[in-house]
């Protein structure tokens, strides 16, 4: 079974700073990671190639930067890795990205199953995934915990807020995996001796035929207009007093704010 794990990688801290600018995330100095989602695939894909046999390629849209990324999924087993970078895919938005990694895809050629993160950690919009799918025409199934593959069909069991769901479709297809689907593998030494040497090939727009028009900034109909940590102000008074004081204080407070 030929599976392709689609990856990003994300800044590796919350205190993200924004450019007051141009009101996009300011990432130079700050240490990147796999996107913790995407680990989970890459794991999954490698448990379902060792129970049936075939190879698992990573592919990632990024800055040449993002080869770190892909060396790590390397070093965790993985078979290939790709990177797709050019400038011309600088500011895509979810649209532009899932139609530039459908254009790596079919360039890749024969596959099963495609694994994604349920969503990036730095975007959270949990669309990347299935705007792939629809880029390629197949069957998609999101927020997998678990998966099994017999004969051409694809079993999952999805983690829904109240409930648990059981999907079944064809090959091929794309799932997006939830962390709790496994726990992802740390790299062994000779996975990262491997990862080290590993050939990854750099794919341009022009290698895998997009489209200009669709992608990056000509490409990305999404228009952020502004990009901001929202501010709280929060007003309070302490109440001093024995208990009773306190409690009656407190009552009053109730009271007028009709809360009581």
């Amino acid at each position: 079974m030929n599976i392709i794990v689609c990856i990003k990688q994300v800044p590796d801290t919350t205190e993200v700073a924004i450019d007051p600018e141009t009101g996009t995330l300011i990432r130079e100095g700050v240490p990147s990671i796999i996107n913790p989602f995407d680990e989970n695939a890459i794991e999954e894909g490698l448990r379902l190639v060792e129970k049936d046999g075939g190879k698992v390629t990573v592919l990632t849209m990024g800055p040449p930067q993002a080869e770190q990324a892909l060396r790590q999924a390397l070093a965790m087993g993985a078979d290939e890795a790709i990177l797709l970078c050019d400038r011309a895919f600088a500011g895509s938005d979810t649209l532009a990205t899932s139609y530039a990694l459908s254009r790596a895809i079919r360039k890749i050629g024969d596959f099963d199953l495609i694994i994604c993160g349920k969503q990036a950690f730095d975007g959270d919009t949990a669309q990347v995934g299935p705007g792939l799918a629809e880029q390629l025409g197949i069957p998609q199934i999101t927020y997998a915990i678990e998966v099994a593959v017999e004969r051409k069909k694809l079993r999952v069991r999805r983690l829904l807020e109240d409930r648990f769901e059981i999907t079944e479709t064809r090959l091929p297809a794309l799932i997006t995996v939830v962390k709790q689907i496994n726990e992802p593998r740390h790299a062994g030494l000779r996975g990262v001796m491997k990862a080290r040497k590993a050939d990854i090939p750099t794919w341009t727009a022009e290698d895998v035929d997009a489209d200009p028009l669709r992608c990056g900034l000509n490409g990305s109909p999404t228009n952020v207009v502004k990009v901001f940590s929202p501010q709280r102000q929060h007003e309070g008074e302490i109440l001093e007093g024995d208990t009773e004081e306190v409690a009656l204080a407190l009552v009053e407070r109730l009271r007028e704010a009709k809360v009581l």
